[in-house]
């Protein structure tokens, strides 16, 4: 059984390494979408994986870190396109919470990535 929990964060950026001219050199922001995916067992007695609020809770100081900032200033996120933030978002996670299975951005309403790991 696989279960998400979305969180939506504004966040400012500019890719420093596009091509001379490229819209995405200058500073903009996004309305970014991410969900976090984990898999498992469903328990018996809960009926669940687990309790979305616990994801939550594990999500929240990096909900933190990115909304309403400037992504680059971030460290590990001074290139921040959607692939990199979707690994360090992983990063961030996985450790707290061992069922993770992937990490979904979406930049835009119509383009984003996902991460599986490793």
């Amino acid at each position: 059984m696989e279960l998400f929990k979305e969180f939506i964060f504004e966040a400012a950026h500019r890719l420093p390494h596009v091509p001379e001219g490229h819209k995405c050199g200058r500073l903009h922001g996004h309305s970014f979408r991410v969900a976090i995916y984990i898999e498992g067992e469903v328990d018996p007695y809960t009926g669940w994986i687990r309790d979305f609020s616990e994801i939550k809770t594990i999500f929240k100081p990096i909900y933190e870190q990115l909304d309403h900032n400037y992504l680059n200033d971030i460290p590990g996120l001074e290139n921040p396109t959607s692939e990199v933030l979707a690994k360090w978002i992983w990063q961030q996670v996985k450790p707290l919470l061992p069922e993770l299975s992937r990490v979904r951005i979406h930049e835009t309403c119509t383009s984003g990535c996902e991460y599986r790991g490793d």
